[in-house]
């Protein structure tokens, strides 16, 4: 079946327009909410969000939803989209909502459910849900007596605080550091600051003022200017910025220089490695993680297992394989011996008690490897020609042969279609830039042509 709402990560689309409605919002909470009810127990969901004002539509809809088929609903606020993981299974809820569309612009917003377990719905249970929404009608409404109820949970974000900092290891300290710290105005705009203040840092924080309209403006993991320059200005030893659901980060060193997610995954796992800890013999990554990081794993000995991009694919290879530490370039950092999915903030105390330790300054820590040259161009489609049908014609299939060929067993290429929007994605790396740039142009030109 086809799947007419979820996404790579959940439902997401612009804000009041479908499928991001309160009127789908409130179907999606009663199909989630009579596939999760199991048993004969009082039947609970919790629900987070970040801080973009549509939240304020889809937060009282889904709990309409949940209401009329008799869960109890308990309301976080905003939170970081691993704080919902967390408190799911903390609660022992029965469903997790986080209402977010994590790094896109404030007129977007979406929805990621995730299991009583923690972990993000797979795409058999998502397909499920799905069935259920085309026929709406079939669910069965509680009775007036048996509705639910909705609470809020005063002390989730003090929860999720402790939670944070008790994954820093017991005997270190971040007194002496400062380090910049950019929430993206989005939900970790409290609790990133206090967890490295507490833990001792000197903390400078920006993008701390939500306001519903800035999440991710100019700021965040995907705008790392603001950082680079504030750690540059204050003399800071790292920076840190995070994405608008804080489940991504990205680095920069003293200098202000960018250390993206394959260089942090280098980093933890020869840490954890080294410690006896790394399970699994290697790190999950997804097929956009760079040749270097994986020609750096294999001389510790450790292997690169790749999965499609989206961090519930590399969570899903973890869960089967034995992997404990995952993630993508992009930012998402999964280590599962504290949390369920990709959590930004986890990751950086991981980076920063390797520092603390090193005694070395950032820019020498997160240098594991040289990553090879790689482009990654989006080519924007108009909508006419299915994607899959452009990636299928003749001579995109030729143009992409042509592409491997020059990099002969030295590269790679890799196309793949978006899952939100009508882009088709080309990436090549390999040994010569220029290459790799001439390669990403022509199979782009190629596309741009026939889509």
């Amino acid at each position: 079946m086809s799947r007419k709402y979820f996404g790579t990560d959940g439902i997401r689309g612009k804000a009041n327009e479908a499928p991001v409605t309160a009127e789908i919002a409130l179907a999606v909470a009663k199909a989630a909410g009579a596939q999760f009810q199991r048993g004969n127990h009082r039947h609970t969901v919790v629900i987070g969000k970040d801080t973009r004002l549509s939240g304020y539509l889809l937060e009282p809809a889904m709990t309409a939803g949940f209401i009329s088929v008799g869960m109890e609903v308990v309301l976080l606020g905003p939170l970081p989209t691993p704080a919902v993981g967390m408190l799911t299974r903390s609660l022992r809820a029965d469903l997790g909502v986080m209402i977010s569309a994590s790094h896109n612009p404030y007129e977007d917003n979406g929805i990621k459910l995730f299991g009583p377990d923690g972990f993000k719905l797979s795409d058999e249970v998502e397909i499920e849900i799905e069935k259920l929404l085309e026929d709406d009608k079939s669910i069965p409404l509680a009775p007036s007596h048996k509705l639910g109820r909705a609470r809020r949970l005063d002390d989730a974000l003090g929860r999720y605080i402790e939670f944070v900092k008790n994954t820093f290891p017991k005997d270190l300290r971040l007194d002496g550091l400062k380090i910049v710290v950019d929430c993206a105005n989005g939900a970790a705009y409290r609790v990133a600051p206090t967890v490295l203040y507490e833990l001792g840092a000197e903390v400078v924080p920006v993008a701390v003022s939500p306001d519903g309209f800035n999440i991710n403006k100019q700021c965040g993991a995907t705008a790392t200017n603001l950082m680079r320059e504030t750690v540059v200005a204050h003399g800071a030893d790292l920076g840190i910025a995070l994405d608008g659901d804080a489940d991504r980060l990205i680095l920069a060193d003293e200098h202000g220089q960018i250390v993206d997610g394959d260089q942090v995954m280098a980093l933890i796992a020869k840490t954890l490695n080294e410690a006896g800890q790394l399970k699994g013999g290697g790190v999950v990554a997804t097929v956009m993680s760079n040749m270097g990081l994986e020609r750096y794993l294999n001389g510790l000995g450790l292997d690169l297992i790749r999965t499609p991009v989206g961090d519930r694919y590399v969570v899903q290879a973890m869960r089967e394989q034995g992997y404990n530490l995952g993630g993508e370039q992009s930012g998402h950092m999964v280590l599962s011996d504290h949390a369920t999915t990709g959590d930004g903030l986890i990751a950086a105390l991981q980076v920063l008690a390797a520092l603390v330790r090193a005694e070395r300054p950032a820019s020498e820590v997160l240098r594991g490897f040289t990553p090879l040259p790689q482009l990654l161009q989006n080519v924007r489609l108009s909508g006419g020609v299915p994607l899959d049908d452009v990636l299928a014609m003749d001579v995109v299939q030729a143009a992409i042969r042509v592409g491997e060929s020059q990099l002969n067993g030295q590269g790679r290429v890799l196309i793949r279609k978006s899952g939100t929007e009508p882009l088709i994605r080309v990436m090549a790396e390999g040994e010569n830039s220029a290459l790799v740039k001439s390669v990403v142009s022509d199979i782009a030109s190629v596309i741009t042509d026939v889509g």
